[in-house]
C-alpha cells in the first residue's frame, strides 16, 4: 500500500509494480476533485442537449393542438354551412311535405352527400398532409 497526500487527504492506494504511477495519479486526482472541470463541460453539454430536445417536444405539442384546433374549426363550419339545409329538411317534413317534393330532394341530396363528402376531404387532406 502506497499513501499519497493531497492537502488535508490522505489516501491508500495499493501499489502495484508494473502499473505505473500514472494510473494513481489519474485515481488520485479523479477522488481529489481536480477533474471537476472536464465533468462540469460534460454536464453544461447534457443540459443543452435535454433543453433542445425539450424545445421539439414542446414544438410537436403545439402542432398537435393546432391540428387539433383546425379541425375543430373545419368540422364548425361545415355544420354552420350545412345547417340551413337541415333546417328546410325538418321544416318541411314536419310541414307534411312529401320526399318527392324537388326541394326537399335537394335539400336532401346536399345535406345527406355533400356535408359528409366535405368532412371526408377535409379529413383525408389533414391525414395526407402528416404522412412524410
Amino acid at each position: 500500500m502506497k499513501t499519497v497526500e493531497l492537502g488535508t487527504l490522505e489516501v491508500q492506494v495499493p501499489s502495484n509494480e508494473g502499473s505505473g504511477d500514472g494510473v494513481h495519479r489519474d485515481l488520485v486526482s479523479a477522488l481529489s476533485g481536480t477533474q471537476a472541470g472536464r465533468d462540469r463541460a460534460v454536464a453544461h453539454k447534457t443540459r443543452r442537449v435535454v433543453l433542445a430536445s425539450l424545445g421539439v417536444m414542446q414544438d410537436q405539442k403545439a402542432g398537435r393542438k393546432r391540428g387539433l384546433a383546425l379541425a375543430l374549426a373545419a368540422i364548425l363550419l361545415v355544420g354552420l354551412a350545412m345547417g340551413p339545409f337541415f333546417w328546410r329538411i325538418a321544416d318541411e317534413l314536419i310541414g307534411g311535405e312529401l320526399f318527392s317534393d324537388p326541394a326537399t330532394q335537394l335539400s336532401l341530396w346536399v345535406g345527406i352527400l355533400l356535408c359528409p363528402a366535405l368532412l371526408a376531404a377535409a379529413l383525408v387532406a389533414g391525414w395526407s398532409r402528416k404522412k412524410p
